[in-house]
């Protein structure tokens, strides 16, 4: 099962602030605290996921490589997976401290968010075609675009509904006392701001769409269906709201004769008879330009040889990967009389004869591991 994206376990966009972050996953944290949930087994795993998104959004570092590389870009360390719930408490127990007591907060109606609650401006997605040589050595790419911006000679107001803020706070009595919820504007829809005049050819939010182009870095080693993401490029948030993300999907062009497999090039070497019985110099494509190799006397069809380090660079710095060749034996379909004459005179020597007793696909198999 694909794991959950973080900003979207802890109900954040992705231009959410340090704070903004932490606030929300105290309130995670308060819902799904195991002393209000005690044996409930679902509650305590939706615990350790909001710790687990905390642990990486809440860290300058971890946080750009997620929102570049999502998920594969964690690697081995990404987040808190594994987290007890003594590592959580040790790690972010000043979470739980700090605005007052969280749980009277909480059940009594504590104080509101304030400030505005300036729409975000929603993501664009678009695909990038790389050869596997981009993917490989890394490539800076320049994309044109079409994303909504706010019209010139557009004004904006303050919401007189919410005051400004976005949102609007009620109050209702519950068996436990008050309870203070907040909800979205219904008038500005959590803008915080009313389009007051806007030109004709704006939208309702007093957006109009606009030709963009930007350059885009694309790392080494990015392999197809990896997302990249370039922050703030996407659509602008209405009334001055942050804009949105390019979401980039990474494609991948065919090669004429290399293939990917995880970190390694695949390279399929057909030999015939003579160069796999006599042997031979071949010269063999790298995404590097052409390599001459040595294939032996007597290479087998199944074999596989390896050009070390001819691969790709792994994203998360554990090293490079290799071009493996299988060695494949071509048999002719056509032959001259000459030639099957030839053939038939060498059928019955004893070195024409096939080894039962030749290794097998397993034994293969461990050889080149």
């Amino acid at each position: 099962m694909s794991k959950r994206d973080y900003y979207d376990i802890l109900g954040v966009s992705r231009g959410a602030s340090a704070d903004e972050i932490k606030k929300a996953y105290r309130k995670l944290a308060i819902k799904y605290h195991p002393d209000k949930n005690p044996d409930n087994k679902e509650a305590e795993e939706k615990f350790k996921e909001a710790a687990e998104a905390y642990d990486v959004l809440s860290n300058a570092e971890k946080k750009q490589r997620y929102d570049q590389f999502g998920h594969a870009g964690m690697g081995g360390a990404g987040g808190g997976a594994g987290f007890s719930m003594d590592d959580i408490f040790s790690q972010f127990g000043d979470i739980f401290g700090g605005d007052g007591d969280i749980f009277g907060s909480f059940f009594g109606g504590g104080g509101g968010r304030g400030g505005s609650r300036r729409s975000m401006g929603s993501n664009i997605r678009i695909r990038i075609k790389l050869t596997l040589e981009d993917m490989r050595s890394g490539v800076e790419k320049k994309v044109k675009y079409r994303r909504m911006v706010v019209a010139e000679g557009v004004k904006y107001s303050d919401c007189r509904q919410c005051n400004g803020t976005g949102s609007v706070r009620r109050v209702t009595n519950t068996f436990l006392g008050q309870m203070a919820t907040q909800a979205a504007c219904p008038v500005c829809q959590g803008m915080g701001r009313v389009v007051e005049s806007k030109p004709r050819e704006a939208n309702e939010q007093g957006l109009v769409a606009q030709d963009f182009e930007t350059s885009i870095k694309i790392p080494a080693g990015v392999d197809e269906g990896m997302q990249l993401s370039v922050q703030g490029k996407g659509n602008m948030g209405p009334g001055g709201g942050q804009a949105g993300d390019l979401i980039v999907l990474i494609e991948a062009v065919a090669h004429d004769d290399l293939t990917r497999d995880g970190n390694n090039v695949i390279y399929p070497l057909w030999l015939s008879f003579p160069e796999a019985a006599l042997g031979a110099q071949i010269e063999v494509p790298t995404l590097d330009g052409k390599a001459k190799i040595k294939v032996d006397a007597g290479t087998q069809p199944g074999k596989v040889l390896r050009l070390k380090g001819k691969g790709f660079p792994d994203l998360n710095g554990y090293g490079t990967g290799d071009q493996l060749i299988q060695v494949k034996l071509y048999v002719p379909t056509k032959l001259s009389s000459e030639e099957k004459e030839t053939l038939l005179k060498l059928q019955d020597s004893d070195h024409f004869k096939p080894d039962q007793g030749s290794k097998s696909f397993f034994d293969k198999m461990k050889d080149l591991f």
